[in-house]
């Protein structure tokens, strides 16, 4: 009985120390609050002795809590009852013990996952036991004595082994392990029974081997804890961190409506496709006349007090000096020029609007496209033209320096037939009253260049022998840039 009591005390002691180690109040640290192991084992406890043994048995409960990432305290419990028979001797052992392990995870030496699958642990520890041999020598007579008895006494050991878990769940593991310890003092080689030799292969001390299983339960709330750090990658909070931070900035640059403004500063995240936009990612309506740009066919047109606009953006009810608008007829546009030039001394006789005041449209290479940001000189030609209806103008098509001249004349062509479609169609200005001329690469504005300056469309009002040009004869179909 007093034997029970001490190894009760000694097991009391060893979760004593290990509480302690886990549970300072008030304790800052750097690891995560992780679950608790308990679980249960067994499996073949054999001793290697004196006697070659025979099958037997252990099984226990033990509890383990992580220190770190790598390393883990647990304690043992163990009952186990060995035996052997021979022709030279035989005996039965009963086991009891508590050892106190250190457990170093191998896996954890590598920072490749999250969590880990499978675990490969070393351990050593130390602790104590009580044992009870009964032996028969083989010298006995026969019929067989009575057994002698080694006295039931409780002696420290060590021990030494490796293991392998598998994780079933965040909750749930199981693992293979084998043990293997030995006594000290004077109770070191009786584990069988006696210390005598019977070969010359004896073992100076008898050393208890113990393979098992062990079924592996992970107590605490998931909630606020994770599963036991042997289990977990010790950079996983820094693999989230910067997986948080690659998220966020994903997010960040997201652009649902593809209008160029990313969503986190977007007013207006589901522009129509192609629709142009501000700054802020809202559907621009330049001349604010209710119609969005990219709908409004005279998107820089802005009406004026009286006037209505379809929903193509088009004024409906224009008021010009007959309207009762009064209107600002080119007379008198010209006078403003010849009073605002006059100021800075740059006068001529004569000017019209259309020599000062008409602009170039630019192309993109190889283009013959209408860009948006120029919607709004071409209104403004059209307005133009709209006040003066004898106004003729000739729309002169150029291209850069580059590629082969067919091709060049007919890509000029090409450019002031868009321009001169686009003002018939948006702003009803009469065909007859605008000339095409295509003058290729000929002309250029920087010589030998492919600058964008060279890629354009010119204006200037038409004189009496103007005339339109046909359109050029062939041409290349090849890309080249001009």
């Amino acid at each position: 009985m007093a034997m029970i009591t001490r190894t009760i005390l000694t097991v009391l002691f060893c979760i004593g120390l290990m509480t302690s180690t886990y549970a300072q109040p008030g304790q800052s640290t750097a690891k995560p609050g992780n679950m608790l192991e308990v679980g249960a084992h067994g499996g073949y406890f054999f001793v290697a002795g004196d006697v070659k043994q025979k099958p037997g048995y252990a099984g226990g409960i033990h509890v383990r809590k992580a220190l770190d990432y790598v390393f883990s305290l647990r304690l043992d419990l163990m009952y186990g009852q060995a035996s052997a028979e021979t022709d030279i001797r035989e005996f039965d052992m009963t086991w009891m013990s508590g050892s106190a392990l250190a457990i170093m995870s191998l896996s954890n030496f590598r920072f490749d996952k999250g969590v880990r699958k499978v675990n490969y642990y070393a351990l050593a520890g130390a602790g104590a036991n009580s044992f009870k041999s009964e032996f028969r020598n083989e010298n006995t007579p026969r019929p067989p004595a009575p057994r002698e008895v080694v006295p039931q006494e409780i002696a420290p050991h060590v021990v030494l082994g490796a293991g392998i878990a598998f994780r079933l769940s965040n909750r749930f593991n199981i693992g293979l392990e084998h043990q293997a310890g030995m006594l000290f003092g004077n109770r070191a080689d009786i584990l069988d029974g006696t210390d005598e030799e019977v070969n010359e292969s004896s073992n100076f001390r008898d050393i208890f081997n113990y393979t098992r299983i062990n079924l592996n339960f992970n107590l605490g709330n998931p909630s606020n804890k994770s599963e036991p750090l042997y289990w977990i990658n010790p950079l996983e909070d820094v693999m989230e961190d910067i997986a948080s931070v690659k998220q966020r900035q994903d997010d960040f640059m997201l652009d649902s409506d593809g209008d160029g403004v990313v969503d986190a500063l977007d007013q207006e995240p589901d522009s129509p496709v192609d629709a142009p936009v501000d700054t802020k990612g809202r559907t621009l309506d330049s001349d604010r006349d209710g119609i969005a740009d990219y709908k409004d066919k005279e998107p820089y047109y802005p009406p004026r007090a009286g006037e209505r606009v379809n929903s193509d953006g088009v004024v409906v009810n224009p008021l010009g000096p007959q309207g009762g608008g009064g209107g600002v007829t080119e007379g008198r546009v010209q006078e403003m020029i010849d009073q605002a030039l006059e100021k800075y001394r740059v006068t001529e006789q004569n000017n019209s609007v259309a020599d000062w005041f008409l602009p170039m449209i630019h192309f993109a290479t190889d283009s013959y496209t209408v860009k948006y940001s120029d919607f709004g000189n071409l209104a403004s030609i059209g307005r133009m033209m709209k006040s003066n209806p004898n106004l003729r103008l000739v729309v002169a098509g150029h291209t850069d320096q580059t590629g082969n001249e067919s091709y060049n004349d007919k890509l000029s062509y090409l450019r002031a037939k868009a321009i001169v479609d686009h003002l018939v169609t948006n702003h009803g200005i009469g065909r007859g009253r605008l000339l095409i001329q295509w003058k290729g690469k000929s002309n250029a504005l920087v010589p030998k260049s492919a600058s964008y300056m060279n890629r354009r469309v010119e204006f200037r009002a038409a004189q009496s022998d103007d005339y339109e040009m046909d359109p050029p004869a062939g041409g290349s179909s090849g890309k080249s840039g001009y």
